[in-house]
């Protein structure tokens, strides 16, 4: 009997090193800007660890936010059936489809360019499966929320932002950086901490470590009436003073600190608790109480 061949490896010259990076963005005449956050990714380790950890699957329909010149696309397409990129900047979008035509040519026909913001996307040439994404850390947690939100197909996210930004959002409850962003983050998915980066990958190198957030979905919060817009109108009103009582800072939310006091009480949540303290379902708790 025959032994089986192995499976072919990934074609390495198909993925941007440095030297190709610096020589595209040379001939497009690019240079990355803060304003946009834009740090380029010009390792291909890093990119396919990066595709490893986000468990993408032949059968996913990624989508990925701010490509870039492509080195995390280029990964992507080697493992997933479709990646749909979104791009806002007009020169990295006119170029990226030339890039992986002349570099994955097999794969041209399985990407789809979207010019736009992210924030203003509510539809994409395919439902995606899968969130993958070097986000600019100036807009991530916005964008990452505005995804989340507009495409409940996404089963699977990992994205790499900032390292004060990945702990945040994978904070828990008690944890000092444990805000709005973990809390509704947390609305939509399990989310934990799943690796850091180090800034030696990045071109320009920036002046923070980044981390690795991973988010599987998961249904909202159990046995609640209220909506989610509800809840996050509570979250925001709670941590908006977020030394004050949850009695005090959700006074001007109820209306009173005396119906703030009554929706806690019927939630069961101590009106002398803070929001740091409770979790998105105690939120829920107290956005159906007031209802």
């Amino acid at each position: 009997m025959s032994t089986p061949e192995p499976p072919a490896a990934p074609q390495e010259h198909a993925l941007l090193g440095p030297a190709d990076i610096r020589e595209l963005a040379a001939a497009l005449g690019v240079r990355p800007t803060k304003q946009r956050g834009q740090n380029f990714v010009i390792d291909a380790n890093t990119v396919r660890r990066i595709v490893r950890t986000a468990g993408v699957r032949a059968d996913d329909v990624v989508v990925e936010v701010g490509p870039g010149l492509g080195s995390l696309t280029l990964a992507l397409l080697e493992g997933a059936d479709r990646v749909v990129a979104v791009e806002i900047d007009d020169v990295l979008a006119a170029a990226l489809p030339a890039t992986i035509q002349a570099r994955m040519p097999e794969k041209a026909d399985r990407f789809d360019l979207v010019h736009s913001d992210a924030m203003l996307v509510e539809k994409l040439p395919a439902d995606p499966t899968a969130l993958v994404a070097n986000l600019p850390y100036n807009v991530a947690v916005p964008v990452l929320l505005h995804m989340l939100e507009h495409f409940p197909t996404i089963e699977r996210t990992l994205v790499m932002v900032q390292a004060e930004v990945a702990d945040r959002l994978a904070a828990k409850p008690g944890n000092k950086v444990y805000g709005v962003p973990s809390v509704k983050a947390n609305w939509y998915a399990d989310v934990k901490r799943a690796g850091s980066i180090g800034r030696n990958v990045f071109w320009p190198a920036p002046n923070v470590d980044s981390g690795l957030v991973s988010l599987v979905k998961r249904e909202a919060p159990v046995a609640t009436t209220a909506s989610r817009k509800e809840v996050f109108a509570v979250v925001d009103a709670a941590f908006a003073q977020r030394r004050k009582t949850l009695r005090a800072a959700l006074s001007g939310w109820a209306g009173s600190p005396a119906a703030a006091e009554a929706a806690l009480v019927a939630a069961g949540i101590s009106p002398q608790a803070r929001g740091e303290a409770l979790t998105v379902e105690e939120f829920a708790r107290i956005a159906e109480a007031k209802a």
